[in-house]
């Protein structure tokens, strides 16, 4: 009986804390040549796609710049085109908001990219109520949230009428596209001729209801949250389930959690590596900055290596952060959840940080790290994983010269590309 395959994708990292900076090992985020190193590598262990997400403001922190976090880089369709150029097979996948674009623009941007790396383009849809993101913008950032899938849904329905548009022959006549609905109306003929995927691979990554149930009508892959084998298993099951009402089976929808990963040479080396990049990641200003997010008030008074501030949370200052932050809204719960975690196991400020905003990681000698990696797959806690390194650019380096070939023999994992396409390397049906 053949296994299950892997997918692997890999997310350049640098927009959050993931990232150590402090590496002597860490590199430019703006220098191409960083994009370059980075996709090179991954398109060398064979990966499904690259991964750009996207940042449309500064994060702000007590009012200042978040200097604890990247605060800019490159505009992401900008450098897949570049990277277009110097690869040839690896997929090319970029987070573009639904709430601040409109759909003809955005469809000739992504068909654009389509032909110019031979069907590789892949667009991650994200919505946004964020009214401080929204300042950069002439419409401005608030929609209530079930307007917000309202308009990502419009902005998809218009964006595949352009793409579909134009029939697959060179040459063909570009007919008149007509699409009114309640966020957008435009009537013209498409500029771009059909692209090799007819439009790019669809990824998604909401989990709320509406964002689940948007995923299974609409979406080709799905950035999931859900790592652990239990979590993804649950999760795996739902999203598989929900297809059959919009006329998709199983293999129409693409899973992939997001993950880190830390190698070492024998598994007490990686467990000290995982420690020592963890703390990195986690200095004692940045756990100060995570706590003042949940608390809403000035903690810079406080020790990071001392105990919890015995001040409750502000609930009208949640907002002490301007920009995207990595926790639920409401702060009272999860502040009386950190008070217990932190009692119950004497943990101070920075190691209660460490311990909540972890990602999943997989630990261990590259042999371990394949097992963990295939068994989750061939478990059905996913369909494989979007990996995001600790370093910049070369953090994928080790694993795709030590993990890749352990993946390969056991059998659950490509040894070569089979197609041209990111579609072909996801086994995705080609759209009509």
């Amino acid at each position: 009986m053949s296994r299950k395959q892997v997918h692997l994708a890999a997310h350049f990292p640098g927009v959050n804390n993931t990232t150590v900076w402090s590496d002597p090992a860490s590199g430019s985020q703006t220098d191409f040549a960083s994009f370059v190193h980075f996709a090179q590598a991954s398109e060398r262990g064979l990966f499904d796609f690259v991964f750009l997400a996207e940042g449309l403001r500064l994060r702000e922190h007590r009012g200042r710049i978040h200097d604890l976090d990247v605060v800019g880089r490159p505009d992401t369709l900008t450098v897949l085109n570049a990277l277009a150029a110097v690869t040839e097979r690896v997929g090319l996948a970029g987070t573009i908001n639904t709430t601040f674009n409109e759909p003809y623009e955005l469809a000739r941007q992504f068909a654009s990219l389509d032909h110019l790396s031979g069907g590789r383009s892949a667009w991650n849809l994200v919505t946004s109520s964020d009214a401080f993101t929204g300042e950069n913008f002439r419409r401005g950032g608030f929609l209530k949230p079930e307007q917000r899938y309202e308009r990502a849904g419009e902005m998809l329905e218009a964006a595949k009428a352009l793409w579909l548009s134009r029939a697959p022959e060179v040459g063909s006549e570009a007919p008149v596209v007509g699409y009114a609905s309640s966020q957008f109306s435009f009537r013209g003929r498409f500029s771009v001729p059909r692209s090799p995927q007819g439009h790019p691979v669809l990824i998604q990554s909401g989990d709320s209801e509406q964002g689940r149930e948007f995923g299974a009508a609409t979406a080709d892959a799905i950035f999931s949250r859900h790592s652990t084998v239990e979590a993804g298993q649950e999760f795996y099951r739902n999203m598989k389930d929900r297809l059959p009402r919009y006329g998709r089976v199983d293999t129409d929808l693409t899973i992939l959690p997001a993950a880190t990963f830390v190698l070492g040479d024998t598994p007490a080396d990686a467990a000290e590596n995982a420690e020592r990049i963890r703390h990195e990641q986690v200095s004692p200003q940045t756990a100060i900055a995570f706590l003042e997010q949940v608390w809403g008030r000035d903690l810079s008074a406080y020790d990071p290596d001392g105990p919890l501030p015995d001040v409750d949370p502000d609930p009208e200052n949640v907002n002490i952060t301007r920009g995207r932050v990595r926790h639920e809204r409401d702060t009272a719960k999860l502040a009386r959840e950190w008070r217990e975690l932190a009692g119950s196991k004497n943990l101070s400020i920075r190691e209660l940080i460490v311990e909540t905003t972890a990602r999943h990681s997989f630990v261990g000698t590259p042999k371990q790290v394949a097992e963990q990696i295939d068994e989750a797959v061939q478990a059905d806690a996913s369909d494989g994983f979007i990996l995001i390194p600790h370093l910049v650019p070369t953090g994928m380096d080790a694993f795709v010269d030590r993990v890749i070939p352990e993946l390969q023999d056991r059998g659950s994992y490509r040894t070569e590309y089979t197609g041209p396409t990111l579609r072909d390397h996801l086994a995705l049906p080609y759209p009509t």
